[in-house]
């Protein structure tokens, strides 16, 4: 597997921008960090991006960031292809406060209805030997059972992403073409049936850091004159397609409301992020 170059612990501001600035940003980034491997040689310097999102029934966890809780989490099986072969990433994004924690674990893709079924994770489940995916993987289905989650939309976006020559402490990320759909089941599948755009043609220009603000930040900040706000894709996506459409796309087979809860953090994954 790749080396890991997740940001496991951030802070993460964002901005919504015009095409035209984000080609000029990508210039302004380009002489302080390089692009993505992956995406060095993709149209637009971009490689596609799908999460299934997962919620209760009454769309308990997307209301917590509805309602500007300080503590909150989402849960999300990730993926970028359609190959069988490849990793299903199951990634827990916490806040703290300010604080952006990430921990996920790659899982074959054959198991990936099993544990959202309510089966126990097992070593065999995952892609990596590290025995810190696996318990990021228990607590991910701990937190799944708590808040009662089960797959509620798709989401899909092409992200750009700028990275340190020298270490993981800055990273860059312009993300376009954001869609939702609704998608109770975990078909796991890059192709969509009639999604919404979310932001319409703007780019989210998100600006990541584990220590201090960069210098170089302030200046782009100023040279720009962005403006910081939210751009939450799975809240602002359930908002376009229309809440009473999401939670028409399920099974009446749990009808209490659920109240997740934060719970102390496990241990962080070891799958690297794209």
């Amino acid at each position: 597997m790749a080396e890991d170059r997740m940001q496991q612990q951030r802070f993460e501001l964002k901005y919504m921008i015009k095409e035209g600035v984000a080609l000029a940003v990508r210039d302004f980034v380009s002489s302080y960090l390089e692009i993505d491997e992956y995406a060095a040689t993709l149209p637009n310097f971009s490689y596609p991006v799908h999460s299934l999102y997962l919620d209760s029934n009454d769309l308990a966890i997307y209301n917590t960031t509805i309602n500007g809780d300080k503590n909150r989490f989402k849960l999300r099986p990730r993926f970028y292809d359609n190959r069988k072969e490849a990793p299903i990433f199951f990634e827990i994004k916490r806040r703290m406060n300010n604080i952006i924690m990430k921990q996920r674990g790659g899982v074959r893709r054959n198991a990936v209805d099993l544990l959202l079924a309510g089966h126990l994770p097992e070593p065999a489940h995952l892609v990596s030997r590290d025995p810190r995916q696996l318990v990021v993987l228990q607590y991910f289905c701990k937190l799944m059972h708590g808040a009662r989650a089960r797959p509620k939309a798709h989401i899909a976006y092409l992200r750009e992403a700028w990275i340190s020559p020298r270490d993981n402490s800055v990273r860059v990320t312009l993300d376009r073409e954001v869609k939702c759909e609704p998608e109770p089941v975990a078909r796991l599948d890059t192709r969509m049936d009639r999604p919404v755009l979310v932001f319409a043609n703007e780019v989210i220009l998100e600006l990541k850091f584990t220590d201090r603000f960069p210098d170089w930040f302030k200046q782009l900040v100023r040279v720009f004159n962005l403006m910081q706000c939210g751009a939450a894709k799975y809240a602002e996506g359930v908002m376009r397609v229309g809440e009473a459409r999401i939670m028409r796309t399920f099974v009446v087979d749990d009808p209490e409301p659920s109240h997740p809860q934060s719970g102390p953090s496990a241990e962080a994954a070891g799958a690297r992020e794209r």
